[in-house]
């Protein structure tokens, strides 16, 4: 289900740097927990994460603007941002990321299927705004966890 290449290679520079990583997302909903849980040693470098899948939730375990929040319908860059800072420093780890989105086209999201990340390394934000071309959920998120991976592993490489 998860790219074991992707998962091997960010367990490796993490492992090296003796850096961990922890996650809050929304739209894919519990998968890029479950892609970092299943790779070998994953209990050396993840610290674990939260799903807050709605408006409510998001505003009471982030420190989000709850006006900025329900005029976006908690789908953002900054709400992304929000959310990766809050996994690193709420899991104490190294590298925060987050992730908020549609996996399918409702009207709150102009009929479009997008999310919005971030990765945070303790210093620096790095955030982007990914689509997919699939029209099934779960394909969508999947495709958007492969995203988020590919990205850090990138980040890890240049780090």
């Amino acid at each position: 289900m998860f790219d074991k290449d992707l998962l091997n290679h960010i367990k490796t520079k993490l492992l090296e740097r003796k850096q961990t990583l922890a996650v809050f997302e929304s739209v894919t909903a519990g998968l890029l927990q479950a892609a970092f849980a299943s790779a070998n040693e994953a209990i050396y470098f993840f610290q674990g994460g939260m799903t807050v899948y709605n408006i409510g939730q998001k505003c009471r375990h982030l420190p989000l603007d709850p006006i900025h929040a329900t005029e976006c319908n908690c789908v953002s860059d900054e709400v992304a941002e929000v959310m990766a800072k809050g996994a690193g420093t709420s899991f104490t780890a190294h590298w925060g990321i987050g992730i908020t989105g549609y996996a399918t086209a409702v009207p709150e999201s102009g009929n479009k299927v997008f999310a919005h990340y971030a990765i945070w390394n303790g210093e620096k934000m790095h955030n982007k705004k990914i689509t997919s071309n699939k029209t099934d959920a779960l394909k969508v998120q999947l495709d958007f966890v492969e995203s988020i991976l590919k990205d850090l592993v990138r980040l890890l490489d240049t780090a």
